[in-house]
């Protein structure tokens, strides 16, 4: 996997944590993660609950140690290297922002579509 692809990856990891444990969890802390990936090397302070810094502590592992070449989506991989439960939890995760991301692009178009009608 290049640099950019994990670098593409932990941001999406970090973006959909967050979000689901603000939503979902009370007692949040910050900690600084520092990933270092082939000659790259990257800092993340996260304010999550312990459950979730634990989780994304688990998904930064796998996703450094992916063999792949050119790294397929998780769910589509032939050899996965997370751990049925920890997947399962992962995926609520994933599932819970894709949700919410499908919701926030269909109202930004229709309130595109509502403003674009009131100036016209």
């Amino acid at each position: 996997m290049t640099e950019e692809k994990f670098q593409s990856e932990i941001k999406i990891l970090e973006v959909f944590f967050t979000h689901y444990c603000r939503d979902k969890h009370q007692f949040q802390y910050i900690k600084n993660y520092h990933l270092e990936y082939k000659k790259s090397a990257y800092t993340y302070e996260l304010n999550l609950c312990k459950e979730c810094h634990e989780l994304i502590s688990y998904s930064y592992a796998r996703l450094k140690n992916c063999s792949h070449s050119v790294k397929p989506r998780c769910r589509e991989c032939d050899d996965p290297c997370y751990e049925k439960e920890q997947w399962k939890r992962v995926a609520k995760v994933m599932r819970y922002n894709g949700i919410r991301v499908g919701t926030e692009k269909i109202l930004n178009k229709l309130y595109g579509l509502l403003f674009q009608e009131k100036t016209l």
